[in-house]
């Protein structure tokens, strides 16, 4: 995923100023994805560009003008494109900006996206448990190099049980709400 569609989605849900979105991106979608004031203002310059974003220009008594962004039709065009688009790379930082998009897009894509990901992640922990009781079958005698490697799968298992479960969480959210 690109900077560009967290912008996207975060013009989607109310239009504003570059320095707005850096004060946004702090606040929340930043807490997933960070961004520096300098790299929003180049994107922004990209997207509007590519015709991805409109600009009104707002005078200010005393300060420079304000540039206030919204989503254009190629913008929502391109954000549509995207949440619809299957990434089997994506991570949970992409999955979350897409899951926050759904609304602006298609919520049965982004549930789909989410359920193969489920999937991968879920055939992961089945492989991590069988190490673990064919490898660790009394972790409590273990010391040292055993010891340590038992511990970095038992990491890998809770990695990928919290995966699974917030996946479980996200898709029983978007089934009780009808979105997919």
């Amino acid at each position: 995923m690109a900077l560009e569609h967290a912008i996207l989605v975060s013009l989607s849900e109310r239009a504003g100023s570059g320095y707005e979105l850096t004060r946004r991106f702090e606040k929340s979608i930043g807490l997933f994805w960070s961004a520096t004031h300098q790299q929003i203002y180049r994107v922004l310059k990209r997207m509007e560009e590519a015709g991805w974003v409109a600009v009104d220009v707002v005078a200010q008594s005393g300060r420079p003008d304000k540039k206030v962004y919204t989503v254009s039709d190629d913008g929502r065009a391109e954000l549509v494109r995207w949440l619809a688009e299957p990434d089997p790379g994506a991570g949970p930082v992409e999955l979350a900006v897409k899951i926050r998009g759904a609304t602006f897009g298609d919520p049965h894509a982004v549930a789909e996206e989410i359920r193969r990901h489920r999937a991968k992640h879920a055939e992961r922990l089945d492989v991590y448990r069988q190490i673990e009781k064919r490898d660790f079958p009394a972790p409590a005698a273990l010391s040292g190099q055993h010891l340590h490697q038992y511990l970095v799968l038992r990491g890998g298992i809770r990695v990928e049980e919290g995966q699974v479960e917030w996946f479980d969480e996200v898709l029983a959210a978007l089934h009780h709400t009808k979105d997919a």
